[in-house]
């Protein structure tokens, strides 16, 4: 007679443990959480479009040789500063840390994340390497002309 499949079952994929240490998560894992912690109450497109954002950072750090956000995604979300949500002040990154694999919209971020780092996801953005809520009013976008709005995001290139 077989044990019955509750004792049997494999471990999750990720648990629901806090992470403490983001640089320990596998790429797609950071891209998802950060995906999350930014646009986790936009639409498809505009989780899309933050995920562009991060890949065309990676893309131009590429093309110069190196950059000072970072040359990889892992990288380019874990810059200090740069996304809000891994502030260590801020609310969300403790929510990034203990995210449950049972949320759907972490599912969501997931699928998204595991597209953008094989390639398989288009750029809305035409290239931006920056966007902000309407909420806020960076300093950096003051006399810049956005090159999109997607869901409640602005989105900008040629910054810096």
């Amino acid at each position: 007679m077989s044990e019955p499949q509750t004792l049997t079952r494999s471990a999750p994929e990720s648990t629901s443990q806090p992470i403490t240490d983001p640089y320990t998560l596998p790429e797609v894992e950071v891209l998802a959480r950060t995906l999350y912690g930014e646009a986790r109450g936009e639409e498809l497109a505009g989780i899309e479009a933050v995920a562009s954002v991060i890949l065309n950072r990676v893309a131009f750090a590429k093309r110069r040789g190196r950059y000072w956000w970072g040359n990889d995604v892992k990288s380019v979300c874990l810059k200090p500063a740069q996304f809000s949500c891994w502030n260590e002040a801020d609310p969300n990154r403790k929510k990034l840390l203990a995210l449950s694999p049972r949320d759907p919209a972490y599912r969501l971020c997931k699928r998204i994340a595991k597209c953008a780092v094989v390639g398989e996801l288009p750029d809305p953005t035409d290239g931006a390497t920056h966007y902000h809520t309407h909420a806020v009013d960076p300093f950096w976008a003051r006399g810049h002309v956005p090159v999109t709005e997607i869901g409640g995001h602005l989105f900008y290139k040629d910054i810096g």
